[in-house]
């Protein structure tokens, strides 16, 4: 279930961003970026709608995806 970012506080929105961000294993290359950075990086994307935030009711969890891989799993 996509969630638009208006549905949600911007501190909530900002704590899943971070979240996200500081996963383990999320490959950035050989780049050093501060965790403002990358919050800043995936607001944007999901300012310009090229990230979405999505719910998922089974284990009640929030992630963000690309928003191309939403569009091409809805258009099948």
């Amino acid at each position: 279930m996509v969630i638009s970012p208006d549905e949600l506080s911007p501190e909530t929105l900002r704590a899943i961003v971070e979240e996200f961000v500081s996963r383990e294993g999320t490959d950035y290359g050989h780049s050093t970026y501060t965790l403002e950075s990358k919050v800043s990086a995936v607001l944007r994307q999901i300012a310009d709608r090229r990230a979405l935030v999505v719910f998922d009711p089974e284990t009640e969890s929030c992630s963000i995806v690309d928003a191309s891989l939403v569009n091409q799993s809805s258009s099948r």
